[in-house]
């Protein structure tokens, strides 16, 4: 019987967890997607039921082991970020995950700033800006200093990616491209953690760095496997692009946060960008990709909802809304935004409007308004001359449309990688389990041209 090589990628987010097998050609041969309803912490609120998480992960990939059709030849892992399992001496979870949502107290944040040079200090040192609980190294700071009793029964804290490979490998790791995605923990100038996790013992718990593209060999029933360390979803969803494209680019990864990563921006983050909500996520080998956040995933949700309420249609009309250069120029102006989270739409009359797409026209260039200075302060003066949009956004024409007039001088690229974080991981060891050239259609692209007005 032949059988068909592949790699396992467990691929968890916070609803979905996902878990494929990918063959030689980067197609996914094998696919289970579940949810678990959430549990709660200590303190009542809601969280991450890394019980159920353990149980699911073990049962799918005993599973995959047992299909016969395929021959497994590595296991890998991407999550999302800003979250810690909490490992004692028995190798046990001794404290729920904190849910990165869950409100940081104010009183302990002020302490910890003042303490340690304050947040500006810190901010542009750790390239993060001050985000409570998705700084993940604040959540290991309130345990040290509110939950003393449960931080001297921590051997390890890891990354939830770092968490999944220890149930696979046994192993203690952390991962770069978690550290250094907004946790606070680590000093981009000088590549080491920061000075204030070590005067506070924090480094203790901490596990050994082990590099994001290399792998351990790891016998499971008398068989090897190359197993990597997990790494972040954004830093993941990156991977493609980098193992694509060799010129220049920025990619805008579209959902609920409309993020601007450019890998080729080396320049030092300022206290006005951080305000700006510009941080550094950190790539697979080990280098800052600058990027900047815009919320405007979460604005078109509310508004369309609004839009909807008001001209009586279904919530996913906007869906049937074709781009219509026309209305563009009937959208009233004046209105100024409200920084990254709200645009000027959010003030907007709907009453001024005649029809739905008249309006939905008018919502999607308000917030290309704060897209445009949003990716341009990841751009700044490098060399980059293609965006390239996926995600929700990248199948908007409206969105697409207006981004190519926004920036007339760049290629505008809508962009498509099917599962691009487990493809990514898959990726981040290609050279472990695979000896096949990366295929060339693995990036689907759309250019979108900027309309002239032309006679024929």
């Amino acid at each position: 019987m032949t059988t068909t090589p592949v790699i396992a990628i467990f691929d968890i987010g916070k609803t979905n967890k996902k878990f494929f097998l990918i063959n030689e050609y980067y197609k996914i041969v094998l696919e289970r997607t579940t949810s678990f309803d959430e549990t709660t912490d200590d303190d009542g609120d809601p969280c991450e039921d890394v019980a159920k998480l353990k149980s699911w992960v073990d049962e799918t990939l005993k599973n995959a082991l047992s299909q016969k059709k395929f021959d497994m030849k590595a296991i890998n892992f991407s999550t999302y970020g800003a979250s810690f399992v909490h490992l004692n001496n028995n190798n046990d979870v001794t404290a729920p995950l904190c849910n990165y949502l869950k409100d940081f107290p104010e009183d302990l944040k002020q302490e910890f700033y003042s303490k340690h040079g304050g947040e500006e200090k810190i901010a542009q040192e750790t390239a993060s800006p001050v985000l409570g609980n998705l700084n993940s190294g604040m959540q290991l700071y309130r345990i040290k200093h509110r939950k003393p009793e449960l931080f001297n029964r921590i051997k390890y804290s890891l990354h939830l990616p770092q968490y999944l490979n220890h149930l696979v490998s046994g192993n203690f790791y952390s991962d770069i491209t978690s550290i250094g995605c907004h946790t606070q923990l680590w000093n981009f100038g000088e590549n080491t953690y920061h000075a204030w996790v070590k005067e506070e013992g924090i480094d203790k718990i901490l596990a050994p760095i082990f590099p994001s593209d290399k792998v351990d060999e790891v016998i499971i029933d008398g068989k090897p496997y190359a197993v990597g360390v997990g790494l972040h979803d954004s830093s993941a969803a990156l991977i493609p692009y980098l193992a694509n494209f060799a010129e220049p680019f920025v990619l805008i990864s579209t959902g609920t946060w409309c993020i601007s990563l450019n890998p080729f921006n080396n320049n030092v983050l300022t206290p006005e960008e951080l305000s700006q909500d510009c941080l550094c996520y950190m790539e697979y080998h080990g280098k800052p990709v600058k990027a900047s956040r815009l919320f405007a995933g979460n604005e078109h949700e509310q508004q369309t909802k609004r839009i909807s309420a008001h001209f009586d249609k279904p919530s996913f009309y906007y869906k049937m809304v074709a781009y219509d250069a026309d209305l563009v120029p009937t959208i009233p102006s004046g209105v100024a935004g409200t920084g990254v989270n709200q645009s000027a739409f959010v003030d907007r009359d709907l009453n001024s409007f005649k029809t739905y797409e008249e309006a939905y026209h008018c919502l999607i260039a308000d917030i290309m308004e704060q897209q445009k200075a949003s990716t341009h302060l990841a751009i700044q003066d490098t060399q980059v001359k293609r965006i390239f949009v996926d995600g929700g956004f990248s199948k908007n024409p409206i969105y697409m449309n207006l981004l190519a007039k926004a920036f007339p001088n760049f290629e505008v690229y809508a962009a498509s990688v099917a599962q691009a974080t487990a493809i990514g991981a898959a990726l981040a060891i290609h050279k472990y389990w695979n000896n096949k050239q990366l295929p060339a259609d693995m990036i689907e692209l759309k250019y979108y041209a900027v309309a002239h007005n032309v006679e024929i």
